[in-house]
């Protein structure tokens, strides 16, 4: 914490209380969600966003990654370039195996 204000500490710790506050909010909207008489289905997906929104919050503030954004994005590619090699190495191996018929 060396080199912080007193001030921008107070405001670091204004924000985790909010977050704080807004997930015992969306946990107890959760629990109340979950006595609705819905569907399944329409419970899981409800269930699932308040989920999506409290990872948001904890990855966003408690996680710092809201002020990561070039390197997420650039982990981001390079996972999606390791995923489609992943699938296209096999295919490219076995490229001289396959044949084409040809009907004339």
């Amino acid at each position: 914490m060396s080199g912080h204000s007193p001030e921008e500490v107070k405001k670091h710790i204004k924000v985790y209380l909010i977050v704080f506050f807004a997930l015992t909010c969306f946990t107890v909207l959760t629990v109340a969600v979950s006595y609705l008489n819905v569907t399944f289905a329409a419970g899981v997906c409800i269930a699932l966003t308040i989920a999506a929104i409290k990872g948001y919050l904890v990855c966003c503030h408690f996680m710092h990654l809201k002020s990561e954004k070039k390197i997420i994005f650039a982990v981001l590619l390079l996972t999606m370039f390791f995923f489609a090699m992943v699938f296209l190495l096999p295919l490219l191996t076995n490229a001289d195996k396959i044949t084409i018929a040809y009907v004339a």
